[in-house]
């Protein structure tokens, strides 16, 4: 597979730039095109339809495949998580402002909204792995769906507060708590059928 086009990125860019400061309905393809320093006919060769571009954007978006291999401490639940969280939130950080504009545009847009609830699944699943490989018992499906769900919200709210202090950030409290859950000798609760 050969490397995007320079013109291709320069037009990903700017539109991106452009969506999160006025929104995708309020900015016209011309802008995008004087934004990428191309004639505003490139924009249409490269995307047809405006909302193509929300496509391609979506496509950007780094996937939260993690190397379970560097996260996972075999018999130790609460450190196997804190390690998730930590490669999480670097993942989730690496993209802040795409995934804010897309997040906004997806009540609109049901492309965006498919892709960003197949991306909520894939990040319950490798959550459910690395449980599962750390030796976790108990109700894993739900813990996994409860702590995509805990970062996908601290990825989405916290970053807009200025400065956030790191009691609010850190969530080892509630690691610690989701771990001793998944590692006592409880019998496991069968999940909705």
């Amino acid at each position: 597979m050969t490397a995007p086009e320079p013109t291709r990125e320069r037009i990903l860019a700017a539109a991106e730039e452009l969506f999160a400061e006025k929104g995708f309905d309020a900015t016209p393809t011309s802008r995008i095109a004087a934004r990428a320093e191309v004639p505003k006919g490139l924009v249409h060769y490269y995307f047809a339809r405006k909302a193509d571009l929300l496509e391609a954007l979506v496509e950007r978006l780094p996937r939260e495949r993690i190397d379970r291999a560097a996260v996972v401490v075999p018999g130790d639940v609460e450190a196997s998580l804190c390690r998730l969280v930590a490669v999480l939130d670097a993942l989730l950080d690496s993209s802040a402002v795409l995934s804010h504009l897309l997040w906004r545009e997806a009540d609109t847009h049901p492309a965006v909204r498919d892709a960003l609830h197949q991306r909520f699944d894939a990040l319950v699943a490798e959550i459910r792995a690395v449980l599962a490989e750390s030796g976790a018992t108990g109700d894993v499906d739900s813990a996994a769906m409860l702590l995509a769900s805990a970062v996908s919200y601290r990825h989405s709210v916290f970053r807009h507060a200025a400065v956030e202090s790191a009691a609010r950030t850190d969530m080892t409290p509630e690691l610690r708590f989701l771990a001793a859950g998944l590692t006592s000798s409880a019998p496991a609760r069968p999940g909705p059928a």
